[in-house]
């Protein structure tokens, strides 16, 4: 019975705290272009391919449920250096090395895993771990 779950479609949306939230926002503007998506004082919304979104919240702005007429949003956060991998084609890996040099944005790793695939680290204001992945690693990526 454990097996006969609905499909999941895929990843939505993953969120990172700020302690700094224009900072922090401007940091992936400007090193990633990404598209944002909504801005408010509490969270900046960015498109991040796909139907992916980065969610970045004012930290602590998420941490107590939000009630309204439409339902409740349980309150959330994230604490600590929170991971999170974007996709990118392998042939762009050498633009995005590029890019982050240009730009003054320091690789805080960069590895070669053996079933394929490289990852470039680089870290956000808050220390939060951004990974940008090329195919290989995972069966299904």
């Amino acid at each position: 019975m454990m097996n006969d779950a609905p499909s999941i479609s895929g990843l939505l949306d993953t969120a990172v705290d700020a302690v700094d939230l224009a900072r922090t926002a401007a940091f992936y503007r400007r090193t990633l272009a990404l598209p944002v998506l909504l801005e408010t004082p509490r969270l900046v919304a960015f498109d991040a391919g796909g139907a992916s979104v980065l969610l970045v919240f004012q930290a602590g702005a998420a941490e107590r449920d939000l009630t309204d007429e439409r339902g409740t949003v349980p309150g959330h956060g994230s604490r600590g250096r929170v991971h999170f991998a974007l996709a990118i084609p392998t042939d762009s890996l050498e633009a995005w090395r590029k890019r982050l040099a240009a730009l003054g944005v320091p690789l805080t790793g960069e590895y070669r895993w053996p079933r394929g695939g490289t990852r470039l680290y680089i870290d956000d204001p808050d220390g939060n771990v951004l990974e940008l992945a090329t195919p290989g690693l995972w069966a299904n990526y």
